[in-house]
């Protein structure tokens, strides 16, 4: 009986440390959210087509405007959960398909910013802009984009 019990009380930790697991998944992936300058004409995206902005395949707007995209630095913790979690990508694997434009020519790599200020004080300058900030930081110089 006491075997038993003893099993009861580790395999409920077990569910409690699996709760705490995903509830703390879903905080990070609501942390992170992607913006755009407030005159951004779209305001919902799917995951597919934020990862063809990010990886710099694409870059007009679908009205044909200019698009401008801004990213934190690839060590960044903001970097880092935007790519996994709203991406769905690991930072290293964005940074060698910047790079592979790049270095053969076909393309640029996004503009690199310091700071979450800093990329709020861009995206609020640059028309067509789109980057991401913890959620937190939002203010009214950007709006949330919407995932789809």
């Amino acid at each position: 009986m006491r075997a038993h019990k003893l099993h009861d009380w580790h395999l409920g930790h077990c569910l409690a440390a699996l709760l705490c697991a995903m509830l703390s998944f879903v905080a990070c992936a609501q942390e992170v959210i992607t913006i755009v300058a407030a005159d951004a004409p779209q305001l919902a995206l799917s995951r597919n087509a934020l990862r063809t902005m990010f990886s710099m395949r694409l870059n007009k707007w679908p009205d044909g405007s200019n698009m401008t995209v801004y990213v934190l630095p690839d060590n960044d913790p903001t970097h880092v959960m935007f790519c996994k979690e709203v991406l769905d990508v690991f930072p290293h694997q964005l940074r060698q398909v910047w790079d592979r434009l790049v270095f053969s020519g076909t393309g640029q790599a996004p503009r690199e910013v310091a700071s979450e200020e800093e990329m709020l004080a861009r995206m609020a300058t640059t028309p067509g802009a789109i980057g991401y900030i913890r959620r937190k930081k939002l203010d009214e110089r950007v709006r949330g984009l919407e995932l789809r």
